[in-house]
């Protein structure tokens, strides 16, 4: 039906409650070029699982043209979660299962449509699932923005599977079909899935654990690294926020300093939450530290913290962008109770400042190096 055409689908969807934007779009090449490769192949009900599935275009391409009853699907963003529910709503369609990767989200699927995630870690842990999970003679079905496409992608898949096959790129992406997954060992810690990293920052003293989706692993962010010098400086709060907490660095470095605050680390990431409640435990702080999953905070009540730390994104996928940088500011603003504080630390280029001092309220520069800013913003009564 036309109503159903992939076309229409593609062009009726959107990103919210992520960042929108004219040069932002729900879904890209990738996405057709997946959805074309899936078309035949999905013979039984309960045998497609979909992996990263940004914004829904994958799983509502596949209910309304691919002739599917049953999806699954696992996407780690919790923005990506919601978007895919409001526009499933908006299209009027119904049978996906969003599930975490494991063996629920896997178990019996023939086909796997997967959008490449940008490391290779994250590869490890989605390859290792689908080959240990999926129906033996399972496919997978792979693609990515050529740009963001590396040779050690095929390595990581070659891992996990006896066929390995990159076909020739079209509109700037380019699928990888792999099959016959290789045995995965018995029982035991040799068949459970990877992660979480954990190693020692001397440095900091903090031992840091991350699943393969973290940004920046269990390696110290440069941005992180600038504000934490501004740490002997900044109030001890009864609640503390590590907003976009990642590994939770911030809050466990936060938490040591300062004993009787409670502190939550939030993250939109799903991988993100478990790496720092793994941090936390890792470095005796779990009756301090609670990690949420959330996007921009929207769980907490208004005027309930005392303190906001951020360090905060400036990419939105692809795509070098101010927008999240605003989202977060304007979350702080309302969950800081009138004279908390927000501390953000970014990239001197970008001109946050007069956005601070809108959103939030009087701003100050603490301290800047040659390439970030730290800024202190005080919540007005």
């Amino acid at each position: 039906m036309a109503e159903n055409s992939l076309d229409n689908i593609l062009g009726r969807l959107r990103r919210y409650p992520d960042v929108e934007a004219p040069n932002l779009q729900a879904w890209d090449a990738t996405d057709r070029l997946l959805l074309e490769a899936a078309a035949g192949r999905v013979d039984a009900p309960g045998s497609l699982a979909v992996i990263g599935d940004r914004y829904g275009a994958l799983t509502l391409g596949a209910l309304a043209v691919l002739g599917v009853g049953q999806v699954r699907v696992h996407e780690d963003l919790i923005t990506g979660e919601r978007a895919l529910r409001n526009n499933a709503a908006v299209l009027g369609l119904a049978g996906y299962q969003q599930l975490p990767l494991g063996e629920k989200l896997l178990a019996g699927a023939g086909t796997v449509l997967l959008q490449l995630p940008r490391t290779l870690a994250e590869l490890e842990e989605i390859s290792h699932a689908v080959a240990r999970y999926a129906a033996p003679e399972v496919v997978l079905i792979a693609g990515g923005r050529v740009k963001h496409m590396s040779l050690g992608m095929n390595a990581v898949l070659e891992r996990h599977f006896q066929t390995v096959q990159p076909q020739l790129a079209r509109q700037k992406s380019r699928l990888i079909i792999a099959g016959d997954p290789k045995p995965v060992p018995g029982e035991g810690a040799a068949a459970r899935s990877p992660g979480p990293v954990v190693e020692h920052l001397a440095e900091l003293d903090l031992d840091v654990a991350a699943y393969g989706a973290v940004f920046a692993g269990t390696k110290l962010d440069i941005g992180t690294r600038f504000l934490l010098t501004f740490l002997p400086q900044m109030p001890a709060a009864a609640h503390a926020v590590d907003l976009g907490c990642g590994t939770g660095i911030l809050a466990a470095m936060y938490a040591k300093a300062n004993p009787a605050a409670r502190v939550t680390a939030t993250d939109r990431s799903a991988a993100a939450v478990t790496s720092a409640e793994a941090t936390a435990r890792a470095n005796g702080l779990t009756d301090r530290i609670t990690a949420l999953q959330d996007d921009a905070m929207s769980a907490l009540p208004a005027a309930s913290a005392d303190l906001v730390l951020l360090n905060p994104p400036f990419h939105l996928g692809a795509s070098v962008h101010a927008g999240a940088g605003l989202k977060l500011f304007g979350a702080a603003a309302r969950v800081l109770a009138p004279g908390g504080q927000l501390w953000t630390v970014f990239n001197r280029h970008l001109q946050y400042l007069p956005a601070l001092e809108r959103l939030v309220g009087p701003t100050t520069v603490k301290g800047s190096n040659h390439k970030f800013t730290v800024a202190v913003s005080t919540k007005r009564a």
